[in-house]
């Protein structure tokens, strides 16, 4: 049980809060569930769960389930059955598939290896640099990967370079659906450099453009060609992509430069492009590398180098901090690579998460399509999910890696601290937004819950270019999040006692 905040908050204030926060006055709505009404003598009844939605104003479906975290009784719900898209949601139920499969104290490695044996600094074979599914490592790590090539005494390399990229398959784009210059959806493999990020930096001089494109990290910046750019005279569209030569080929158009600026684009190649920059680096300590080759299958022979991550758990409490995609799909094959011995694609991997979540967690009918939530065709039930994350003994794994939600005042501003305690999960797509987590009660009653709103609707009319920035998307996530923070901020009133 989480510990309760010091404050002079009270229940009284809890549903005086909520109450504040709706412009106008509401008529109690019916929950599908029978609902306990708080205890006190004169304390003002929530508004119900249906003027809630109504007052929402939101287009499509919602859904939700609250229940006791102890007992697994379903609360309260609207449509608890419905499967809607979960998007980041998801990542809940990866962490758990996660830390059941590999265990928390789990680190990935990410080495070096010869394959012909070394004499006097020289290596006889190929070099190979071997992935391990850590998708945290960036130019700072394999900087460091290196700089122990150097203090190995290695001076030269007979053979080949080569780069395996790990044991799971290698995909393109997490959702090949989704614009192909946007950074959330870059490609997929056992190894990863930058998220598999590349920046694109632009600066205007003379009325012409420089463009870099590097693989920074920290005080790194080294220039990669696996990844090309090229200005041309243009307003639309803004990017175009395509793969040749084996290189990432990119055109921008120059009427949306302006003077300068950044951003972040996918790699597709992400093991030509760890290849690339590792020997860029180990090229400054003096190690001449040929330019690097695939390999297929892992290499045997003398580890030279070897760098590892931090414990599994907080490499989740980042992923879920920041919603990190390529982190979900990478952890996630990694549990399925663990589990049965081949990863080989993201819809297998996420129908074995699946199988996991039936047997374990207890839930009915997961459709999970991915390990991140950015596949929109993912389904999954509010009541579900409630199954999934209160799973005995799974949600004291997950809970402590979940960020806070911040609730709502009486003034209707977001506060840091409040009566009602709740620490989730969110998920955002173009016209859907999910959260699901835990909730501590001011008398320290605990809930689970999952809210999913969604417009399937809108999101079919929605254009490959506009999925970055549909036209309305915005507002809509803000209204979807008000109801998801007043529904807890109710619960947490009318659910409060145990009896």
């Amino acid at each position: 049980m989480k510990k309760k905040p010091s404050l002079s908050f009270t229940r009284r204030a809890v549903v005086q809060a909520l109450m504040a926060t709706i412009a106008t006055p509401l008529a109690a709505g019916a929950p599908l569930v029978s609902e306990r009404p708080p205890k006190g003598r004169g304390l003002l009844r929530p508004p119900g769960p249906e003027a809630l939605v109504k007052k929402a104003r939101l287009s499509g479906d919602v859904a939700f389930a609250v229940a006791d975290a102890k007992t697994g009784e379903i609360l309260e719900a609207r449509t608890p059955e419905l499967g809607i898209a979960p998007a980041s949601v998801t990542k809940a139920i990866t962490a758990l598939y996660a830390l059941d499969t590999l265990g928390a104290a789990h680190r990935f490695k990410t080495r070096v290896i010869a394959t012909g044996g070394v004499t006097d600094g020289v290596v006889r074979g190929d070099l190979v640099l071997v992935g391990g599914s850590d998708p945290t490592t960036d130019t700072r790590a394999f900087a460091a990967l290196a700089a122990q090539l150097k203090e190995a005494g290695i001076r030269e390399v007979k053979g080949d370079f080569r780069v395996y990229e790990g044991p799971v398959a290698t995909v393109r784009s997490i959702d090949p659906e989704q614009p192909d210059h946007v950074g959330y959806s870059p490609a997929v493999a056992g190894i990863a450099l930058n998220f598999n990020r590349v920046h694109f930096e632009w600066k205007r001089a003379g009325g012409k453009y420089t463009v870099t494109m590097d693989a920074r990290a920290g005080r790194y910046r080294p220039e990669v060609d696996i990844a090309r750019m090229k200005v041309v005279q243009r307003r639309a569209p803004i990017y175009t992509y395509e793969e040749a030569n084996g290189r990432d080929n990119w055109t921008v158009a120059s009427g949306a430069l302006g003077s300068g600026g950044s951003r972040w684009l996918p790699v597709r190649r992400p093991g030509l492009y760890a290849g690339e920059v590792f020997a860029t680096l180990a090229r400054s300590h003096g190690i001449v590398l040929p330019a690097a080759k695939m390999q297929k299958a892992a290499p045997e022979g003398t580890v030279l180098a070897e760098i590892e991550s931090k414990p599994l758990s907080d490499v989740l409490r980042a992923m879920l901090k920041y919603s990190n995609n390529l982190t979900a799909e990478m952890i996630g094959m990694a549990a399925t690579q663990a589990r049965t011995g081949q990863a080989r694609s993201l819809a297998a991997s996420a129908r074995e998460m699946n199988a996991w979540a039936k047997d374990v967690l207890n839930m009915q009918s997961p459709a999970f399509v991915d390990h991140s939530g950015l596949g929109g065709d993912s389904r999954v039930s509010a009541q579900d999910m409630v199954r999934g994350l209160g799973a005995i003994g799974h949600a004291a794994l997950l809970r402590p890696l979940l960020k806070p939600v911040k609730l709502l005042d009486s003034q209707g501003r977001l506060v840091n601290e409040h009566p009602v305690q709740a620490d989730a999960k969110t998920g955002t797509l173009n016209f859907v937004s999910g959260l699901g987590g835990y909730v501590t009660t001011p008398e320290g009653r605990e809930l689970v819950f999952a809210i999913f709103v969604a417009d399937e609707g809108i999101r079919a009319g929605i254009t490959r270019a506009q999925r970055e920035r549909p036209p309305g998307g915005r507002s809509y996530a803000t209204r979807a999040r008000r109801l998801q923070r007043q529904l807890i901020m109710r619960w947490g009133a009318v659910y409060d006692s145990a009896a």
